[in-house]
């Protein structure tokens, strides 16, 4: 009986002890981290654009929300808000002026810019060295549109003071301007290039909507659009970095697979111009150029530290440190999680 008792005793601590553990290590594994702030702004330039998809897909799907995070997606320049949603080489340019940014995750593995030649100003256009002479329009100066137009110039040997460069603004202004005369060629953002190509407006000279047109543009990948923020409030806020990555990892895996179905109902309505048509096919020509998984390469950086010296006397001069200007850890572990 003594044996027996001591038996039962042990047997019950056990179950004791056993269930004491599933009681402390549950919440352990499952309980999400403590943000250090839930209301976050994003500034993004122009919110509506097609090469910025990858955040709306997050807040119509409530990726967000389901991370903990209240955010809202400010149309406006970088710097207005804590996090910015822009172009790497902008994180580049940041650094080489003082400032200090770094990105943290990758929604754009190339540019998606596209540069076209009037069909009417230059029907007999042959090829770069018929640039010459001609105003070409861009978004603003120092943009990535301007960097691309200048980058396809200079690969052809043709300089930059052979032409004219006209800020024209993105979509409908920049359309107009081309309609209207102002300009003879355009370096811009999608849905406008497939707008203007769909209905023979322009003829396409370069196209970074594609791997393989990024790479004969800049002999090397080109990130492109990404989220980033001053290193300091990387450092303040880690978990609230990492949960934006995981949305926006969780977003780019959904656009993988998605269909046109699954677009016209995820994005407003306002974004889709009128024309769903016309959206979808802007969509599929730069489907490509979306990253699988948010992670930034060396390679690419590289590529933009080069086109951007090449392109701003201003980086040229300055010591870049690109090991300073992104971060994969939050992407890597957003990767592991979704799989993507």
């Amino acid at each position: 009986m003594l044996e027996s008792g001591r038996f039962i005793r042990r047997r019950t601590l056990l179950q004791v002890t056993a269930l004491s553990a599933s009681v402390w290590v549950a919440p352990l594994v499952h309980a999400q981290p403590r943000l250090e702030k839930t209301r976050i702004g994003i500034a993004v330039p122009g919110k509506g654009e097609l090469h910025y998809l990858p955040l709306t897909i997050a807040e119509q799907l409530g990726y967000f929300k389901a991370e903990g995070l209240e955010v809202e997606l400010i149309d406006g320049a970088p710097g207005m808000a804590d996090v910015s949603c822009g172009t790497y080489d902008q994180v580049i340019a940041s650094q080489a002026r003082g400032q200090g940014a770094q990105a943290f995750v990758l929604q754009g593995r190339t540019p998606a810019i596209a540069l076209g030649v009037s069909t009417r100003a230059v029907p007999n256009f042959r090829g770069v060295s018929d640039l010459r002479g001609l105003r070409i329009g861009i978004s603003a100066p120092g943009s990535a549109s301007h960097l691309i137009a200048h980058r396809v110039m200079a690969r052809a040997g043709l300089p930059p003071s052979e032409v004219s460069f006209v800020p024209v603004g993105t979509a409908t202004l920049a359309q107009g301007a081309l309609r209207s005369g102002q300009i003879d060629a355009l370096c811009n953002h999608d849905p406008a290039m497939t707008v203007l190509e769909q209905r023979a407006e322009v003829r396409i000279v370069s196209d970074t909507r594609t791997l393989k047109g990024t790479e004969q543009v800049f002999g090397g990948p080109m990130p492109a659009a990404c989220l980033f923020a001053p290193p300091e409030f990387i450092q303040k806020h880690p978990q609230v970095c990492q949960a934006l990555a995981y949305a926006t990892v969780h977003a780019l895996k959904w656009l993988q697979t998605a269909g046109p179905r699954d677009i016209v109902k995820t994005v407003p309505e306002p974004y889709l111009l009128g024309d769903r048509a016309l959206y979808l096919a802007s969509f599929e020509k730069l489907r490509e150029s979306i990253s699988p998984d948010g992670i930034l390469s060396p390679e690419g950086a590289r590529t933009a530290l080069r086109a951007l010296s090449a392109f701003d006397p201003g980086v040229a001069a300055a010591r870049v440190d690109l090991a300073r200007s992104y971060t994969n850890l939050f992407a890597t572990r957003a990767k592991e999680r979704f799989r993507a």
